[in-house]
């Protein structure tokens, strides 16, 4: 099921599976601004990721002692979340610990999703509650995917992705063959705001940034000034990745949260870098993609 939201400047669509966001059109121009899922290239638009980001070690994790098997970025994405409540420019869902999710991950919990529009920005928020008697940990990530280039006119080359203010990150290598944090870290760069867009720049998968004080992350177009940015404060980890070859998309994946360690123990309550949410607690956050193109 798909759901429309709108209001002067956009037209935003929905989907129940996955509470993914999966279309943002300018009203003025009908222009998509948004990847359209192709699944010969990448079949997603801006999946959610919950209750871990990336891969776990083996491909599974143990609690209680009992091992729960995972793909890659949780299943948050893959299931139907239910309508909660809908407005001209807003829609709510929800997806509830059910018996398949505790197939998956023992606990009991709500994840709430809500879209709501403001003039040229779309605010995607998250609210997870913890209705279990036991501590609750997990990770959680956004993963949109934004059209770029902007036009048929322009190259990959024609963009920068930019940070608000001079960054000087950290890298957290991970493996290209497993997807696993190796342990090894690296500077990308010292002082600066723009990383230049090239094809093929993403054939050896994603980079992770740490370490940024920045606001926000842009795709811009350097000829016009057009721009999608992305508000990134107060996340741990920020990622960029598109699929091989030309530059088609590109994401921008605001994490709270990492892959499996080469060195992780599997133990769920082990796992670094993840929410520890108390039983009767709610934890949230939010994004935030101006559209000023």
């Amino acid at each position: 099921m798909e759901f429309t939201i709108e209001n002067n400047f956009l037209c935003v669509r929905v989907q129940s599976r996955g509470a993914e966001l999966c279309s943002v059109v300018k009203k003025e121009t009908g222009e998509e601004m948004l990847w359209q899922a192709d699944p010969a290239v990448w079949n997603r638009h801006a999946p959610i990721l919950f209750p871990y980001c990336g891969r776990l070690k083996g491909g599974a994790f143990t609690h209680n002692g009992v091992s729960y098997e995972g793909g890659q970025h949780g299943f948050a994405r893959d299931m139907e979340h239910a309508l909660v409540e809908q407005s001209g420019d807003s829609v709510t869902l929800c997806l509830e610990a059910n018996v398949l999710t505790m197939e998956k991950f023992p606990f009991a919990f709500k994840l709430f999703s809500t879209f709501r529009l403001e003039g040229v920005t779309v605010h995607h928020d998250i609210r997870v509650e913890n209705d279990g008697g036991e501590v609750m940990p997990f990770a959680f990530g956004y993963h949109p995917a934004f059209l770029c280039p902007f036009d048929a006119a322009h190259k990959a080359g024609d963009y920068v992705l930019r940070f608000d203010t001079p960054q000087t990150p950290t890298v957290i290598e991970t493996g290209e063959d497993d997807g696993l944090v190796t342990g090894a870290t690296r500077v990308y760069f010292e002082s600066e705001t723009d990383i230049p867009l090239h094809d093929g720049m993403f054939d050896h998968d994603s980079t992770c940034f740490s370490r940024l004080t920045a606001g926000s992350l842009s795709i811009v177009e350097k000829e016009t000034g057009r721009r999608v940015s992305v508000g990134i404060e107060g996340y741990p980890y920020v990622l960029m990745w598109s699929a091989k070859g030309p530059v088609r998309y590109v994401c921008i994946e605001p994490w709270h949260g990492l892959p499996d360690a080469r060195t992780a123990s599997g133990i769920w309550e082990e796992k670094p870098d993840t929410v520890r949410l108390a039983p009767g607690e709610s934890w949230s956050t939010g994004l935030a993609m101006t559209f000023a193109r």
